[in-house]
């Protein structure tokens, strides 16, 4: 999805895309904010810079120096468009390929979660302005994605080898990534909105993430609080891009309102059972 109005930047995050240079490159798919703005030159990613650039650069330096290897470089930055190691896959963007949909695909990215998480958590997100804050219940101090969104996981051979575009990144907590990736992934939405051999599974792939996650029992009921706050959270950066007249968002969100008021209903329906999982 990547970035939006937030906070610190009340307008649209892309009003100087035009002026990215395409460089003899072909354009990505995949992306909201950035979308068409985000182009491959060889082995490099050319895209707008990051809004917090700051903030955002300093962590994936940190995540370089040590050696978490599911994250882009960043080679060269600008006031309007920054150059980044291309990381070889394809990112989660329709249609599926089978080999993103299997369980073993989804424990990929808990296991993608648990490491990234591990390396970011010596990171000191003290001094850098970040973009929108996650709720304050759950910010820990460690640096989380904050928008595991399955356009912004790299997969190869069937395996989540790294996250793209952390433009959301700021102080929150491995629950808040792992309520992200949960909805989307497992993916707990309406039954009417899955169309391929994950339907009518979402609790069983949802036991599945969690016994993946690493987290312990608390932390696991906690997952479950925070879905409701995690769609809402998302939600709110796109209607408000939207309303403030990014085609992108207008676009995504035009296309996904229905299905994400579902999701909202199936995840209120499933709380009970949601928490027996997390529980057990």
């Amino acid at each position: 999805m990547a970035l939006s109005p937030t906070q610190n930047s009340p307008e649209t995050c892309s009003a100087a895309l035009a002026d990215v240079p395409r460089q003899g490159g072909f354009p990505l798919s995949g992306g909201t904010a950035n979308r068409g703005h985000v182009v491959r030159v060889g082995d490099t990613v050319v895209r707008p810079t990051a809004p917090f650039k700051a903030a955002t650069h300093a962590l994936l330096a940190h995540l370089e120096a040590v050696g978490f290897d599911g994250a882009p470089r960043v080679l060269a930055a600008g006031p309007v468009a920054e150059r980044l190691t291309y990381i070889a896959g394809r990112a989660m963007v329709p249609p599926f390929p089978d080999d993103v949909l299997t369980d073993e695909a989804l424990v990929s990215v808990a296991d993608l979660l648990r490491r990234y998480h591990a390396a970011a958590a010596s990171f000191d997100p003290a001094g850098y302005t970040w973009p929108r804050p996650v709720p304050a219940r759950y910010r820990t101090g460690l640096v989380s994605h904050n928008d595991v969104y399955p356009a912004n996981v790299v997969f190869r051979d069937g395996r989540a080898v790294a996250l793209i575009d952390f433009d959301l990144a700021g102080p929150g907590s491995a629950v808040w990534d792992f309520a992200a990736a949960a909805r989307l992934f497992v993916p707990l939405l309406d039954e009417a909105d899955v169309a391929d051999g994950r339907r009518g599974r979402a609790l069983e792939r949802f036991r599945l993430f969690l016994a993946a996650s690493g987290l312990p029992r608390d932390a696991r009921l906690s997952v479950v609080a925070a879905l409701l706050d995690n769609h809402d959270w998302t939600y709110a950066i796109v209607t408000e891009a939207a309303a403030a007249g990014h085609a992108g968002f207008a676009d995504h969100w035009r296309a996904i309102a229905p299905a994400a008021g579902r999701a909202r209903r199936w995840c209120e329906r499933n709380q009970r059972a949601l928490r027996r999982i997390a529980a057990s």
